[in-house]
């Protein structure tokens, strides 16, 4: 994808067909200091879920649709995520997976989206292994977010995270033990772990070289 640049020197964000076309490409190579992937342990329970990576088109540019979970919740509170959960019996495959829990989560309408292709599977040290489906939306849309799981709405310009600037390598003191994560803080939310690992999937799809 050429990389094109705005009226005011900003990198233009990529159209819709760039990014299928980046999408179809295989993952640029990773490197050694790449923090978005924590591999299921040997021998630990997998679980199977995918996610929804929502990219909104507004104006001629891109949006990222993320969601803020409720504080009650006993995984991950409060953290910022895509919508998205476990694969379930009745499910066709993983981009079912994702559109379900979308509108179970968001009450996005599942006909609002245009799937334009998947990012590589992300792992978790937890056992998940989660399936990211990339869609695009275009307005009007309605979302009736579920207050149960959902918090809040946002988007962020994919542009932010499109920008290796904001890549944050952290790390926190656990167990006797330094862990390092990654995090993509955008206007006072902190996006970060599983979250940051699939944006930098996206980042490392269509703008890596």
């Amino acid at each position: 994808m050429t990389a094109k640049t705005s009226g005011d020197g900003r990198r233009a964000a990529p159209t819709r067909d760039e990014i299928v076309e980046r999408l179809q490409r295989a993952p640029a190579p990773l490197q050694p200091d790449d923090l978005h992937l924590s591999p299921v342990p040997p021998g630990a329970r997998v679980t199977l879920a995918a996610v929804l990576v929502p990219l909104v088109s507004r104006d001629g540019e891109v949006n990222v649709l993320l969601t803020q979970r409720s504080s009650h919740l006993r995984d991950h509170p409060n953290q910022i995520s895509f919508p998205g959960g476990r694969v379930e019996g009745g499910d066709e495959n993983r981009i079912d997976t994702a559109l379900r829990e979308a509108t179970e989560e968001t009450g996005l309408a599942r006909e609002r989206v245009e799937v334009l292709g998947m990012l590589p599977v992300h792992e978790m040290s937890s056992g998940f292994r989660i399936s990211p489906v990339v869609g695009w939306i275009e307005p009007p849309f309605d979302l009736t977010p579920d207050p149960f799981e959902v918090a809040a709405t946002f988007e962020v310009p994919l542009e932010h995270f499109l920008d290796p600037v904001n890549h944050l390598r952290r790390y926190y003191y656990f167990n006797g033990r330094h862990r390092h994560y990654l995090a993509m803080p955008f206007e006072g939310r902190y996006i970060w772990g599983a979250t940051a690992g699939m944006l930098y999937s996206l980042y490392r799809q269509l703008r890596a070289s």
